[in-house]
């Protein structure tokens, strides 16, 4: 075990996942005790409208380390990373998404990396992204439209698998985003421009088994091009 990394805050935002969520929940409990000796857990239930909220506060109850945000109404993506984020307490954190498509087991190929290269931030990039051509498409339009806008250049933005220094979100601007896809954009964008080091490597992704996803939504993708045009224009 790396002692660069001892104590972590893992934030799991989930929006209908009441059945992936019991089973992510407890890959990442595993892994954390594998690989940190102090940590937290926070679920945030983003106004679902299934079991979610309540499978949250059970698993709560039963482990004083995880700890439960509801949205009510439901806010958007962007607002459980947010509510996530800056809920965390420790001075590492990383996060991955609730529907079972991550396996934690791999934080301990972040914490290496981290280790071996200094960086302020360890991000995810699929190894074989399992969602539908047009998703791929999608995504990688999206990736095009920031890299000349922003010069930001990275293999995968909207990985939802990183691990993060806590003093990039003490320092960077606070993030704005709330209902579209533009948060993961919006808080590299400003990390880089703080000068804070980011180190990729290859996530393994694994299909979709209960559950839909929600952000190839038409309002989801208008939505984040709106918030990426007033970051470019603020920042021009």
């Amino acid at each position: 075990m790396s002692r660069q990394i001892d104590k972590m805050s893992v934030f799991l935002p989930a929006f209908n996942e009441e059945a992936n969520l019991e089973k992510t929940v407890k890959n990442v409990v595993e892994n954390l005790k594998k690989n940190v000796s102090e940590w937290e857990l926070v679920i945030v239930n983003d106004g679902s409208k299934d079991n979610t909220g309540k499978i949250a506060d059970s698993l709560s109850k039963n482990e004083k380390r995880i700890s439960v945000i509801h949205h009510n109404p439901n806010r958007g993506y962007g607002a459980a990373f947010k509510s996530g984020l800056y809920a965390c307490k420790y001075p590492w954190i990383s996060f991955i998404d609730s529907d079972g498509q991550f396996d934690f087991k791999e934080i301990n190929r972040f914490i290496d990396a981290q280790d071996r290269t200094k960086a302020d931030m360890v991000i995810g990039y699929y190894l074989g992204r399992k969602v539908s051509l047009l998703r791929k498409l999608n995504s990688k339009a999206w990736q095009t439209v920031v890299f000349i806008l922003f010069g930001l250049n990275v293999h995968d933005i909207d990985c939802g698998f990183k691990l993060i220094s806590k003093k990039v979100i003490d320092k960077i601007e606070p993030l704005q985003s709330e209902r579209g896809a533009f948060i993961s954009s919006e808080f590299l964008i400003k990390s880089k421009k703080s000068g804070f080091k980011i180190v990729e490597i290859g996530v393994q992704h694994y299909p979709r088994k209960f559950g839909e996803a929600t952000g190839a939504k038409l309002n989801v993708i208008i939505q984040s091009f709106i918030d990426l045009f007033k970051l470019w224009y603020k920042l021009k």
